[in-house]
């Protein structure tokens, strides 16, 4: 921060400490979340929900520091490719793990996707919605 610094900078300074401290302790509860939680629906959970909000605000912090308004697009899109491809991944992680029989069934309080697989597995037409 520059002696001369106005009002708005030191706000823009202070907001974007905050979203930097706020998206490295969401990132870094992502990254304990993948290592201590026991089963893999957990560890998806933790993978994707904190870790999203956790580059918006560090990206939001990049582009409030910068101040100008070339880097928006930009921080725009990866964290768009970001929200995009997370959920995706994550689904396909959990429709591997439970044709493969990986997570764990008992812990589901409702399987919609038990018929399905059963009627895919029985090789009949599956039900329209």
């Amino acid at each position: 921060m520059s002696p001369d610094a106005t009002g708005l900078d030191l706000v823009i300074d202070v907001v974007t400490a905050v979203f930097l401290i706020v998206g490295a302790l969401m990132s870094l509860g992502a990254a304990i979340g993948l290592l201590r939680f026991p089963d893999l629906m957990s560890r998806m959970h933790a993978a994707t929900k904190p870790q999203v909000l956790g580059l918006f605000l560090m990206l939001a912090a990049i582009g409030l520091q910068m101040r100008t308004w070339w880097v928006w697009p930009v921080l725009l899109v990866a964290w768009i490719f970001q929200l995009l491809t997370a959920p995706v991944s994550a689904h396909m992680v959990g429709r591997s793990a439970y044709r493969t029989k990986h997570g764990h069934r008992e812990k589901l309080t409702k399987d919609e996707l038990e018929a399905v697989v059963q009627r895919a597995a029985a090789g009949q037409e599956p039900l329209e919605p």
